[in-house]
C-alpha cells in the first residue's frame, strides 16, 4: 500500500481522529478564530486588493488532471533527489519568518514536524530562534536556509557561514523582498512584529550584527530593532552581487522569487544552483502573475539543467500533482502549515503535512502515475 492508503486506513479502520480541519477553507476559518486579528491577517493577506490573496489558488483551476486506466500503481514511488539527497516526497516547507506570532514555539515546533516526516524545512532569515537553535530541534539535517539579504553584506555572509555551520544543505536567497510589498491589512493594523523583537533572532545572535551595536541587545533592544530596520532590504542588489554570494559558501545556492524565464536564464549564467518559480504567496506585489502559470515556460527555459521548485498557492494534492506535470521538481508549501501550527503546535503542521501528501498520492496512483517522472507526460488539460 502507498502512503495515502496507510494515511486512510488509520481514519477509517483505526478511527483516527482529526486534531484539526482537513480541507484548507475550514483551516484556514478555525485559525482565523484562533489568532490574533493582526498575526491571522500578517499570514492571511496579500500585497493589493483582497481578492489578489487567492489569485495563485484560483490560477490552479485553469488546469485538469486526465486519469489514465488500468495502469499498475499498487508501488508508487513519491521520492525525489535534490543536489545529491534523496527526499521522500516532492516537499519542503516554505521559508516562513516570525512563527512565534502564530505559535509560542514557532519554527521549533515547525521543525520537529517536517523532520519527522523527512521533509526538508527552510528555516527563515525572519525567525525568532537563532538558525542554530532551530536546526538542534530537528532530528534530521536535510533542512535549508533562507537568506534576506541585508544592506549590510558582511551580515549576510555571516548569516550564511552560520548555517553552513549550523548543518543546512542549501541556501534559499530571496530576491522579491529586497523592501516590503504594500500590504493593506498589515498598514490598517498598524502591524510589524520585527518593531516588537519578534522575527530577529538570527540578526540578535549574529556577531557581525551584534558588532555593530554599541550595547549588546539584552541592555538596549530598541536600538537592535533600530539597526534591523536600517538594514533591513537591499534594492540596490544586482546580478553581479551573486558572485560574493557565491564566494562565501560552498553549498548549493537558490534563487527564491524568479517568476520570468530570462531571469531564470540569468540565474544558470550566474551559476546558480536552483530555483524557486515563486510570487511570495502574493505578498509582495499586488495583482501579480501566478507562480503556476509561468512555471511551465521557466521549466522549459531552465530545460533540466539545475532544479525548478515552485510555490504561491499549494493546498492540496491535486494542486502538487499539477505543479509536478507542468515541470516542478518539488513544491513548497507556506500557509497552509502556519494555519495547522495555529491550531494544535507540533502536532497540527504534521498532520497538515501528512493530509496533503496522502492526498497527493492517491490522485497520483488514480491518475494512473506511479512515479513523478510519469507525471510529465500529458497528464494534464489546459481549459
Amino acid at each position: 500500500m502507498g502512503f495515502g492508503n496507510d494515511v486512510q486506513l488509520k481514519v477509517y479502520q483505526h478511527m483516527e481522529e482529526n486534531i484539526i480541519p482537513v480541507s484548507f477553507e475550514e483551516l484556514e476559518l478555525e485559525a482565523k478564530k484562533n489568532l490574533e486579528e493582526k498575526a491571522y491577517y500578517y499570514v492571511a493577506a496579500s500585497a493589493g486588493s483582497p481578492t489578489d490573496a487567492r489569485r495563485n489558488t484560483f490560477a490552479f483551476e485553469k488546469y485538469e488532471i486526465v486519469p489514465r486506466m488500468l495502469r499498475d500503481t499498487s508501488e508508487r514511488d513519491l521520492s525525489v533527489e535534490l543536489f545529491g539527497s534523496r527526499i521522500p516526497f516532492p516537499l519542503l516547507c516554505a521559508p516562513i519568518g516570525v512563527q512565534s506570532i502564530i505559535h509560542p514555539e514557532g519554527e521549533l515546533a515547525s521543525i520537529r514536524a517536517a523532520s519527522e516526516m523527512g521533509i526538508p524545512f527552510i528555516s527563515s532569515t525572519a525567525a525568532t530562534s537563532p538558525l542554530e537553535k532551530t536546526m538542534e530541534a530537528a532530528e534530521t539535517d536535510n533542512h535549508w536556509f533562507q537568506l534576506y539579504w541585508s544592506k549590510d553584506r558582511e551580515i549576510a555572509a555571516s548569516m550564511v557561514k552560520r548555517a553552513e555551520a549550523a548543518g543546512y544543505k542549501a541556501i534559499v536567497v530571496t530576491l522579491d523582498t529586497t523592501m516590503l510589498g504594500w500590504r493593506e491589512k498589515d498598514i490598517e493594523n498598524t502591524y510589524l512584529p520585527f518593531l516588537q523583537g519578534e522575527g530577529i533572532g538570527n540578526y540578535l545572535h549574529d556577531p557581525v550584527f551584534r558588532s555593530r551595536l554599541e550595547k549588546p541587545p539584552e541592555e538596549d533592544m530598541k536600538e537592535a530593532i533600530k539597526l534591523w530596520a536600517g538594514i533591513f532590504g537591499d534594492p540596490s542588489l544586482t546580478w553581479e552581487d551573486l558572485e560574493f554570494l557565491k564566494s562565501q559558501t560552498t553549498l548549493p545556492i537558490v534563487l527564491k522569487g524568479i517568476l520570468h524565464p530570462d531571469d531564470a536564464k540569468q540565474a544558470l549564467q550566474h551559476g546558480m544552483d536552483g530555483i524557486i518559480v515563486s510570487n511570495h504567496g502574493g505578498r509582495q506585489v499586488g495583482s501579480v502573475v501566478p507562480a503556476i502559470d509561468v512555471l511551465p515556460e521557466i521549466a522549459e527555459a531552465v530545460d533540466g539543467k539545475v532544479p525548478v521548485l515552485m510555490d504561491s498557492g499549494i493546498r492540496r494534492g491535486s494542486d502538487m500533482v499539477k505543479a509536478l506535470a507542468l515541470g516542478a521538481s518539488a513544491v513548497l508549501v507556506g500557509r497552509p502549515y502556519m494555519y495547522g501550527l495555529a491550531l494544535a503546535g507540533e502536532d497540527g503542521v504534521k498532520q497538515v503535512l501528512r493530509n496533503l501528501l496522502a492526498d497527493f498520492d492517491l490522485t497520483m496512483g488514480l491518475s494512473g502515475r506511479s512515479s513523478i517522472q510519469e507525471l510529465r507526460s500529458k497528464a494534464l488539460k489546459r481549459v
